[in-house]
């Protein structure tokens, strides 16, 4: 049963890109991802691990996607002082809001694994990434009682001109493996993989490892958020949750 679930949920996860706009916009396949997206999420991808590789199989030229780096004066000034002055700020339902430069993120205990990316695309790429584990961070800052999701805000511009942003819940958030990425095959990340910090979950397909991001967002709902889907490829008829 679980087999099935996880099959009909990648397969139609990924086929928007593969056959393009037409599938992607048909009812039938969102109305059938809502509902195999609760069993996905519930029966599969929060308990499981994803599969670590060997310095053997890292793409030492780990392919690059998505929206362009951010240009904005702002981003361009830390990129040229090695993101000197960067701050990731953890708010919201919180007992205490932080702001971590990047070398009090690497203060955190460190996870580096090589794990694959599959992107919704149809390709893939093992990459050894490198950071804070998501968990730790979170609960520095001290969910209050009701929160129940992380959103993720970042410095990229999308198509339609808006900022990108993802979501995780709080179970998700806490897996293991999810972690805030400082660096990717033994290099701190740069720009076009999404520098200073992004987000890398080897369970969900790549579009929910949002990349350059500024700012974790504690809170109780999504509905206020964006277009209220939890990302801005949910806003555009994507599966929330996206497990692999």
């Amino acid at each position: 049963m679980k087999r099935v679930l996880f099959l009909a949920s990648v397969g139609l996860s990924g086929c928007g890109y593969h056959l393009g706009n037409k599938l992607n916009d048909t009812t039938w396949i969102h109305k059938a991802l809502g509902v195999v997206q609760p069993l996905n999420h519930d029966l599969i991808g929060t308990r499981g691990m994803a599969r670590v590789y060997s310095d053997a199989d890292v793409d030492r030229n780990f392919r690059t996607n998505g929206f362009d780096p951010p240009n904005t004066s702002q981003y361009n000034r830390w990129v040229a002082d090695d993101y000197r002055g960067y701050k990731l700020i953890v708010d919201g339902m919180v007992d205490h809001p932080q702001a971590y430069t990047l070398a009090e993120l690497r203060a955190f205990p460190q996870l580096v694994q090589a794990t694959r990316h599959d992107c919704v695309e149809g390709w893939s790429a093992i990459g050894k990434w490198g950071g804070a584990r998501l968990r730790d961070v979170v609960a520095s800052a001290a969910p209050q009682s009701g929160a129940r999701y992380v959103v993720f805000h970042c410095m990229d511009r999308t198509d339609d001109g808006s900022l990108y942003y993802e979501s995780l819940d709080l179970h998700e958030a806490a897996h293991p493996q999810t972690v805030l990425a400082l660096d990717l095959n033994g290099e701190p990340l740069d720009a076009a993989h999404g520098a200073p910090v992004r987000l890398r979950i080897p369970t969900q397909l790549g579009y929910k490892s949002a990349k350059w991001v500024r700012r974790i967002e504690v809170v109780a709902s999504l509905k206020n958020i964006g277009g209220g889907n939890g990302g801005y490829w949910e806003d555009n008829g994507y599966e929330w949750y996206a497990g692999i």
